[in-house]
């Protein structure tokens, strides 16, 4: 447990004993069937851990009719393990240390190379390279990124293009927009794509783009004019991540572009179409019933399946489980003072924390329903860093809060509240694998030959 109203920041460590997590990097040559991943914006690595699979999920969000190739082996409690995909990440970037932290300590485990995250905003990576320094890997196959969506948001100010903030997250008070403000950082990871020539990209965003006025045909339109018009940007699709077994209301804009030059000429000309057939179609179906309906869809997945084995905070041995905020309840008129109901799926896990998350449990006075958890005794919180983890579907390996145990008592590598920032920020790792999983499908259809040619 933590209390919101200490001040935090004045716990974190910024260049931690994560360092003994380095190792020498060599070039390595790439394997024929690897798929090289530079990944922008990653935050703790939800589109990461995604693309490259092999990580544990509940077994109901899996749809074994509809994707029989998904599950490596069956784990205890419910769980299973999804097969490893063809990616590989060779490039993340963010600017928060607390979500370099959390992706190294992770991600060294899966035996990636802690010198892969670059702790440098994009538009001071692509400055770097343009004056010289080698920053980008030779050999990448896909971007990704999740630009910042706090200026499209519903939740937050609908700024768009016209942010208040620059590219490192600071308040530009009184100045102009200009291309390295946040709400133009789409524009940034354009170069990006320009200098390293993969052959698809991948850029997500939140759903309230798509309502922001032309928003959406402008950024659709930016992407296709990267590296000379030599992009087919399709039109981007809004996925609710309960149709895909993430329980939780999500909805996110997906751009999907494919460069045309390494196309097939078939591939190339489906592509073209005003109706996209089913064969090509980059975009990955429905597994679950939430949105949509269908004879093989699987029930949404409820929260009561993905809390049914934790402990309560304080018999937990998880930090991440026994982190919660203790923000008191501040009237249902305020944001994040729901109760989450059990047999539904979660409200949208924000990039927030002291009273903006939501309530796990409420008393009886203030309009909990759980009435059997509340006959035991069980107090009244808000949801644990965990459970957010557990909602967005990280695997409940992934430790998200990180004592310093080099430091002075009570430091972090990665405190409560930063860990519920960047679990927020994040794309459900099991959305990006259906998604990376459906790209991996139509990778031979659209690009064997070339692929073949130049192996």
């Amino acid at each position: 447990m933590f209390d919101e109203e200490k001040n935090s920041e004045n716990l974190l460590v910024n260049e931690p004993q994560l360092e003994i997590l380095y190792y020498s990097k060599e070039k390595k040559e790439k394997k024929k069937d690897t798929l090289n991943v530079l990944s922008l914006f990653s935050g703790c690595g939800g589109m990461d851990l995604g693309f490259e699979g092999g990580f544990s999920v509940l077994k109901s969000s899996v749809n074994e009719i509809l994707n029989p190739n998904f599950i490596e082996k069956y784990l205890e409690n419910g769980f299973v393990q999804l097969r490893k995909t063809r990616f590989k990440t060779v490039f993340a970037n963010d600017i928060l240390p607390d979500a370099r932290n959390a992706w190294v300590n992770f991600f060294t485990k899966r035996g990636q190379n802690a010198e892969n995250f670059y702790q440098e905003s994009i538009v001071d990576l692509v400055k770097m390279f343009k004056n010289g320094t080698s920053v980008f890997p030779d050999d990448v196959d896909i971007v990704t990124g999740g630009f910042p969506c706090q200026d499209f948001s519903l939740a937050g100010k609908r700024k768009g293009f016209n942010s208040h903030k620059n590219h490192k997250g600071e308040i530009i008070n009184g100045k102009n927009a200009s291309v390295e403000t946040r709400g133009q950082l789409y524009m940034w990871m354009k170069e990006v794509i320009e200098i390293t020539q993969p052959k698809i990209f991948v850029a997500e965003n939140v759903k309230g783009l798509v309502n922001l006025g032309d928003v959406k045909s402008i950024i659709q339109s930016d992407f296709s004019s990267a590296n000379g018009n030599g992009y087919i940007v399709l039109d981007p699709q809004v996925l609710h991540s309960a149709d895909y077994g993430v329980p939780q209301s999500r909805e996110r804009v997906i751009f999907i572009g494919i460069k045309k030059s390494a196309l097939t000429q078939i591939a190339l000309d489906e592509l073209q179409k005003d109706i996209i057939s089913e064969k090509y179609y980059p975009y990955p179906k429905p597994t679950h019933a939430y949105s949509n309906v269908g004879e093989k869809l699987k029930p949404f997945v409820k929260l009561n399946e993905i809390f049914k084995d934790l402990k309560e905070p304080e018999n937990s041995s998880d930090l991440s489980q026994k982190a919660y905020s203790k923000a008191k309840f501040m009237g249902k008129h305020c944001q994040g003072q729901t109760e989450i109901k059990l047999s539904n799926i979660s409200p949208t896990i924000r990039a927030e924390h002291h009273g903006n998350i939501e309530f796990r449990r409420l008393s009886k006075e203030n309009g909990g329903l759980h009435d059997e958890e509340l006959k035991k005794g069980l107090r009244e919180r808000r949801l644990t860093v965990r459970e957010c983890a557990l909602i967005q579907t990280f695997p409940p390996d992934y430790e998200f809060v990180i004592e310093n145990k080099n430091g002075r008592k009570g430091s972090f590598l990665v405190s409560p509240s930063q860990a519920y920032k960047i679990i927020g920020n994040a794309v459900p790792p099991l959305l990006a694998y259906n998604l990376a999983t459906r790209i991996e499908e139509v990778w031979d259809l659209y690009f064997r030959k070339q692929y073949d040619s130049i192996s």
